[in-house]
């Protein structure tokens, strides 16, 4: 029973994620998603409170899934620029062989979820935790040894990181072709933006 369970909600997250990058929020009711993932209507919420919980539990699982290949082999002992290459480069890769879920962070990151995701992130009065989130780690780091420049948290990430978004976004739709050099390349530039 617990995998038949599973199984139904996975295809709802599945039949949200590709009609979401495809149509957007309001182009993918509920109605459409159920329809998609061959469930009744009613059994979206049972495992989702509203359509809000389904977009944000989604959010939170591809951007976990994510976090898990980017940090692959990632190694904190190692100099900031390197790690900050790893960290660049995977990221990257990622949203080019990723398109639906690049498609479906996009719009949220623009979204109302996403900016209050933001404030959240850049605004929240705890204190940074290096092991929970490593770009946040790579800015603290960077600060503290005095190798990147003293920008807010917000403006170094849209530096450090923003530009991947254009340029993955720019591949989704043909408009250029990567590979591993030309990524070297790009993350060279993000890095060049931020550092001392």
């Amino acid at each position: 029973m617990e995998k038949k369970k599973r199984d139904k909600r996975e295809a709802i997250l599945r039949a949200a994620l590709e009609l979401i990058a495809e149509h957007g929020f309001h182009g993918a009711p509920t109605a459409m998603i159920a329809a998609k993932a061959n469930v009744a209507i009613g059994s979206i919420y049972r495992y989702f409170e509203n359509k809000d919980a389904l977009i944000i539990t989604l959010h939170n699982e591809i951007e976990c899934a994510a976090m898990k290949i980017i940090t692959v082999d990632y190694d904190r002992g190692k100099p900031l620029k390197e790690r900050f290459f790893h960290v660049a480069r995977r990221m990257l890769k990622y949203m080019i062989e990723h398109p639906l879920e690049f498609r479906f962070v996009e719009q949220f990151f623009y979204s109302p979820y996403g900016i209050a995701f933001r404030r959240d992130k850049f605004f929240a009065d705890t204190a940074i935790d290096n092991d929970e989130d490593i770009l946040k780690g790579l800015y603290d780091d960077g600060r503290s040894q005095q190798i990147i420049k003293d920008f807010e948290l917000s403006v170094f990430f849209s530096l450090a990181f923003g530009i991947l978004f254009n340029i993955a976004r720019d591949n989704v739709v043909g408009f250029n072709k990567l590979d591993d050099i030309v990524i070297d390349k790009i993350v060279g530039a993000c890095w060049d933006a931020i550092k001392l």
